[in-house]
């Protein structure tokens, strides 16, 4: 019963130990997941929110947008039209009223109007006068025989007669190409009238329709008061067919429909009439074409909101994801500085208790090299001793041992002392060659080139030897950690300025990125993992400053590292 009850116990025990790790997790699980939902109702919200409201704003100002330039189009090209037929109208009325009826009666004079008009303006084709009364050709100007032929019986005559001009409708002619027909009476006080008359071709129709600049898709023409096409249409027949479009007449605005047209394809209808002749210019837009960018709107709002909201909840997620690891590496940090602070008073005991077994050593040490020095005296002054040789020998080995060894206890003891700022004269080169005595036998085996350029007559400075030798000792075995068998570091020294003495330490080895740069003079910060505390150049750091120098550090992957550390030759005051 007894032995259930403790096997319950310690069963017990470590259900706790599991729940209290459970329960840590728990609770950086539970706040990062309560900050993530803030973060992300905060943000996707508003962009939601935006994003409707743009949506039906831009709909509902889309007809807008669409008539606005439709009905600016028509109305510059209607304008166009009514400009080019006004200023023809205009032209051939000057003439008629700057020439006499015997001048144009006259057949030279004609021909020359004629051609002035076509060298001046271009596509006029023919230049008539005709006899108010009669209705005949009294004078022709063109390539056809039109002289003496009479068109009192015709409508365009009657109209000219009656309103004092007439512009007709395109027709073919005898060349079988567009034209149309322009006439002007002139009414003397005599009460005599005569008729001029001219036909234009109908090429500068087809430049103020492609003036407009459609896309491929898109047709523009124009029609008379008939339905029957004045220009040629992408979509809808040739120039004089009928349009199959049906126009609702009057009205001079500008209007814009959407509707089917016979081929069953929507489209959007730009229509508007003329005021003289009654010609209506009719521009068609497939609604794919109008209604693109609305389209293209629709696919960008919809990826940039879909893009925005996976960035936002990415940036939202890494965001959480660092602020809770640096919240959970700041608590284990925490713990972790109190297991180091312990293990930095075993490193000071086991220092002193290193410094203490270094002096009692070098008691025995001393012994030993008295001991031996006498047995090398007696022998020396021993004549008839045969092995005198082979025990001379053996006892110069015994004495450089103990003299290896006492350098040795000699270095420990100088390395080993307190860490209070104790100044004093100091060999900066000798110092360095004293340290790189711990680290030769490493470098030997590893068969690394240490290289000194130590200046010649550097000065001495002012000051702690103990710390200096820390401060080189660390960086030194950084460098030789960083470089691989057979590698190189060198060692220069140098004197900066009048009041600075430096050092440089450089290796080829493999190098640090920036990121660990920004990161390697702050404590327990270390790339060796199991192996290293993240101390070491921390320490260095603070001593370096304490008295009263600078440390720099330059580093590319795969390339080295570089330190200089520069150190005042007077200690601050």
């Amino acid at each position: 019963m007894a032995l259930n009850l403790k096997k319950w116990f310690n069963i017990r025990e470590g259900l706790q130990m599991l729940t209290d790790v459970d329960s840590a997790s728990d609770r950086y699980a539970l706040l990062q997941r309560n900050i993530r939902i803030l973060m992300i109702v905060l943000t996707i919200v508003p962009l939601s929110m935006m994003a409707l409201i743009n949506y039906h704003q831009y709909q509902s100002s889309l007809r807008e947008e669409i008539i606005t330039p439709e009905t600016l189009l028509a109305n510059k090209t209607r304008h166009s039209f009514e400009f080019f037929l006004k200023e023809r109208q205009s032209l051939i009325k000057s003439i008629s009223y700057f020439y006499s009826y015997d001048q144009l009666s006259d057949q030279k004079t004609l021909n020359h109007i004629l051609f002035t008009l076509k060298k001046e303006f271009g596509g006029f084709v023919d230049l008539g006068l005709i006899n108010g009364a009669d209705g005949t050709q009294l004078c022709y100007a063109g390539p056809y025989n039109l002289l003496g032929k009479n068109y009192a019986d015709q409508g365009w005559f009657q109209e000219a007669m009656l309103k004092g001009t007439y512009i007709s409708d395109v027709f073919m002619g005898y060349r079988k190409f567009p034209h149309i027909a322009i006439a002007v009476q002139r009414l003397e006080q005599s009460g005599r009238s005569w008729i001029v008359r001219t036909t234009i071709d109908t090429t500068m129709f087809d430049n103020l329709i492609a003036a407009m600049g459609l896309d491929a898709e898109s047709d523009a023409f124009i029609l008379n008061k008939d339905g029957i096409l004045q220009t040629d249409s992408r979509l809808y027949g040739k120039v004089l067919e009928h349009c199959p479009l049906t126009i609702p007449r009057g009205g001079h605005a500008t209007y814009v429909e959407e509707r089917k047209d016979p081929s069953g394809r929507d489209i959007f209808l730009t229509y508007t009439h003329f005021t003289y002749p009654e010609y209506t210019l009719v521009i068609v837009k497939p609604e794919s074409t109008v209604l693109k960018t609305w389209y293209a709107l629709k696919s960008d709002l919809f990826f940039v909101f879909l893009a925005s909201s996976i960035l936002i909840v990415y940036v939202v997620f890494r965001l959480t994801g660092i602020m809770v690891n640096r919240i959970r590496e700041a608590d284990q940090n925490r713990e972790l500085a109190f297991r180091e602070l312990q293990h930095h008073h075993k490193l000071s005991s086991i220092g002193r208790l290193a410094a203490g077994v270094a002096h009692e050593i070098n008691n025995p040490l001393a012994i030993i090299n008295e001991k031996a020095g006498l047995i090398k005296d007696l022998i020396e002054y021993t004549t008839d001793f045969k092995q005198k040789e082979k025990f001379s020998s053996l006892i110069a080995a015994i004495l450089q041992s103990v003299s290896r060894c006492r350098t040795i206890t000699h270095r420990l003891l100088g390395f080993a002392k307190r860490m209070e700022v104790e100044i004093e004269k100091l060999d900066l080169n000798e110092l360095l060659e004293e340290v790189l005595g711990f680290l030769e036998k490493e470098a030997l085996y590893r068969n690394i080139d240490i290289a000194l350029e130590l200046a010649k007559d550097l000065p001495r400075i002012d000051s702690d030897r103990g710390q200096l030798q820390q401060v080189f000792l660390n960086i030194l075995n950084n460098a030789m950690a960083a470089v691989e068998d057979e590698g190189k570091i060198s060692i220069t020294t140098w004197e900066k300025d009048a009041d600075t003495i430096a050092v440089s330490i450089r290796d080829n080895g493999c190098g640090m990125s920036d990121e660990t740069l920004r990161h390697i003079f702050e404590p327990f910060f270390t790339t060796k993992r199991e192996h290293g505390t993240g101390l070491g150049l921390s320490i260095t750091y603070g001593i370096v400053k304490k008295l009263g120098g600078d440390i720099e550090v330059m580093s590319k992957e795969h390339e080295g590292t570089t330190f200089n550390v520069f150190l005042p030759k007077k200690p601050n005051a």
